[in-house]
């Protein structure tokens, strides 16, 4: 019988224990037992319904694309439950010298594709739009280095594009800044674009075209979610699991090899186990490994994270009347605000919200949640109404705008910071980590932060460590 012990109970984790669940049932002769350190499981999914609305606490959702997650609700026997957001009427606005101004058709990602729509949007200033025109003609370019997101899109478009769109698109994704993001990590095909193409532009246009090529289908909604909110997919799988493997407010304090056997210890008391899945964010992780090898453990302290706060706020259907459609809005840093970004939940997902409610649901992080962290959450609340109603003007939102419902979620260095040089510092993560037996690492700081990447890192940790374990049983 291989023991596996599993540290953390976030979506890594349950994904985890959910492959070994599989392989169990299967016939392979496998336990596991996963350790939680607080008392409930399923991390950042948390979501609440108040007022009728399905408000969620962590992410809303995650990026079709990329198919882990959705296969995970499948395997679950939750197909049905997955919604895709109303692209229909998919329009986001930029903040831009205090008016909202929509993104132009044709934008992928910051790519422009579709030179006349851009060339007409008043994003963006004639200089930047002459860039875009040039940046079509940039030769195929080997960069042997790594550099920043902004260092990178500065060098293609200008500072006004990393100002304006890849800034405040990458806050609502990693809360970090681009000009301290890699590139390389973060938008991996961009730097291959570069390499193969030298122009973006025409990477994107090439690519276009190989998909026009074939048979026409619809394209698959951007994003996808769960009827009944995301906490939904990881009470689903805990209801999957072996309930005398679960345990709750249990922290591990540490992990140790004492004659060929991983020894947990968890409060009083210590379990063996031939195999071990850490899968926590990356200084937790470093605390329970700082016996088993201190290299590893400076290695992953030196990761760093971002805190966020979310804001879920309900009105009623003179608000909803009154709001520009589409999905919400970003705010640049160079526009003075402390609000990041806003969603009108209402319109990305109609399932979230009834007929007469607005849900909007908005974002701090980084710096800016940092300088309000301290601030009573009613304090929070005043701070966002404030700035919508500076956003979206007092014909929607005025100071005596009540609204309905006010929640505010508060989430500690939860959002790994994939810095320039971080595929360097995974690959002497990866060469540490192989020098211990059966052990895997799993959850956001490794190789993608959404929902999706970090189900994605759970199931391959729990085949990895089976993979170790019958090696060395042999």
């Amino acid at each position: 019988m291989t023991r596996v012990a599993i540290i953390g109970g976030g979506i890594s984790g349950l994904a985890a224990a959910f492959a070994l669940e599989a392989q169990r049932h299967a016939g392979a002769k496998v336990e596991y037992v996963l350790y939680e350190s607080t008392a409930r499981l399923g991390g950042v999914l948390r979501t609440e319904n108040i007022d009728g609305c399905v408000v969620e606490a962590g992410p809303d959702s995650f990026v079709t694309e990329k198919p882990w997650a959705a296969d995970l609700a499948r395997d679950l026997g939750a197909g049905n439950q997955l919604i895709g957001s109303n692209d229909a009427d998919r329009k986001t606005y930029i903040l831009t010298r205090g008016s909202l101004v929509e993104m132009p058709d044709g934008l992928m990602f910051m790519v422009p594709t579709k030179i006349l729509s851009t060339g007409l949007s008043p994003l963006f200033s004639w200089k930047t739009k002459l860039r875009m025109t040039q940046e079509l003609f940039h030769p195929p370019r080997a960069v042997d280095h790594d550099e920043s997101v902004a260092d990178f899109v500065a060098r293609h478009y200008g500072g006004e594009m990393v100002d304006r769109l890849a800034d405040p698109l990458l806050s609502g994704v990693y809360g970090g800044e681009a000009a301290n993001l890699s590139v390389r990590a973060v938008l991996p095909r961009f730097a291959e674009m570069e390499r193969t193409h030298g122009s973006l532009g025409r990477a994107m246009l090439a690519a276009r075209k190989k998909m026009n090529s074939g048979p026409r289908k619809p394209p698959p909604p951007l994003f996808t979610s769960l009827r009944d909110g995301m906490q939904h997919l990881a009470e689903m799988t805990v209801a999957r699991l072996t309930p005398s493997s679960l345990r709750t407010n249990a922290p591990v304090e540490a992990i140790q090899m004492e004659a060929g056997s991983w020894v947990v210890s968890a409060g009083m008391q210590s379990d063996q186990f031939d195999a071990v899945i850490v899968a926590l964010p990356a200084r937790a992780a470093a605390q329970v490994l700082r016996i088993a090898s201190r290299e590893l453990s400076a290695e992953l302290a030196s990761v760093d994270y971002s805190s966020s706060i979310t804001i879920g706020l309900g009105y009623d259907s003179e608000v909803r009347r009154s709001l520009p459609p589409g999905f919400g809005f970003l705010v640049p840093r160079s526009e003075g605000k402390r609000l990041l970004a806003a969603t009108f939940v209402h319109n990305k997902f109609p399932h979230r919200a009834p007929e007469d409610r607005a849900l909007l649901r908005c974002f701090f992080a980084g710096a800016n949640a940092e300088n309000v962290w301290a601030f009573s959450d009613d304090d929070i609340v005043g701070i966002v109404r404030a700035e919508l109603q500076q956003v979206l003007g007092a014909q929607v939102l005025n100071s005596c705008t009540e609204p309905l419902f006010a929640r505010v979620y508060k989430w500690k260095s939860a959002m790994a910071q994939y810095g320039v040089g971080h595929l360097e510092r995974l690959e002497r993560i990866e060469r540490l980590r192989r020098k211990l037996p059966a052990l895997a690492l799993a959850g956001n700081a490794y190789r993608g932060i959404g929902v999706p990447d970090c189900v994605r890192s759970g199931r391959e940790a729990a085949k990895e460590v089976i993979q170790d374990a019958v090696k060395t049983a042999n």
